[in-house]
């Protein structure tokens, strides 16, 4: 099996990229940092492939020589947020899209073509496009794109799978900066794994840890009026 992953130079990428090595796939770590990609590549079964995700022409040249996938992982993204949004942040807000939106559309116009018949294409989002949170307008945007888009590949492919995914809080050292809290958050390690097996049964979402997941998805329905009520007091 050969299976592609961006974003693999940290957190639940790179965790994806040594657990998929290690269950015997050769693994195409992808990312922008090149002394993470030397590591990875020190691993048996793992070769680097450097790109930019956000420039469509470096992920084709990149990628061009690799003939097909068994499994594409698009996992490349980044997470700030708005902190002041009555003096909203555009440049911030840009960047943010770009990173987690726009670059989806550049590595699918690079790998889909490559993924072979029967397949599988894996995009992770996020839990946050289950509700409107604080201080993620930027963020939340962008990956509420990311999981309309995979819905939509999901109707449209007829013969590759898509699994969406959609994990809760995963301490990595994105998450790190973060300055509130993170509650039931799961180690890369353990996000890596929820993804692995509802990969390998072509689980069409992917949602993780459960309880916490549930929980949003019992809340999202509320009527909108008293969930930012509700919301407007996280933010305090």
């Amino acid at each position: 099996m050969i299976t592609l992953i961006t974003g693999a130079t940290s957190g639940i990428g790179e965790e994806l990229a040594k657990q998929y090595a290690a269950l015997g796939d050769r693994v195409i770590a992808c990312g922008r940092n090149e002394e993470k990609l030397a590591q990875l590549s020190g691993y048996n079964n793992i070769e680097a492939c450097k790109f930019d995700a956000t420039d469509v022409d470096a992920v084709k040249q990149a990628t061009a020589h690799y003939e097909q996938f068994d499994r594409v992982i698009l996992n490349a993204g980044n997470c700030e947020y708005i902190n002041d949004a009555r003096n909203f942040d555009s440049a911030l807000f840009t960047r943010v899209v770009t990173t987690n939106l726009l670059s989806m559309g550049y590595c699918l116009d690079a790998l889909l073509p490559k993924i072979k018949s029967g397949g599988q294409l894996v995009i992770v989002s996020s839990s946050v496009t289950y509700l409107p949170l604080p201080r993620s307008e930027a963020y939340g945007a962008s990956k509420a794109g990311v999981s309309y888009l995979a819905k939509s590949l999901a109707v449209d492919l007829t013969d590759v799978d898509v699994s969406l995914v959609h994990p809760g809080f995963v301490k990595t050292p994105l998450t790190q900066k973060n300055d509130f809290p993170m509650p039931m958050a799961v180690t890369a390690e353990k996000a890596a794994d929820y993804i692995i097996k509802g990969v390998s049964k072509r689980r069409k979402e992917i949602h993780f840890p459960y309880r916490f997941t549930l929980i949003l998805k019992c809340l999202r329905v509320l009527p909108l009026p008293l969930w930012l009520k509700l919301a407007k007091g996280l933010s305090r």
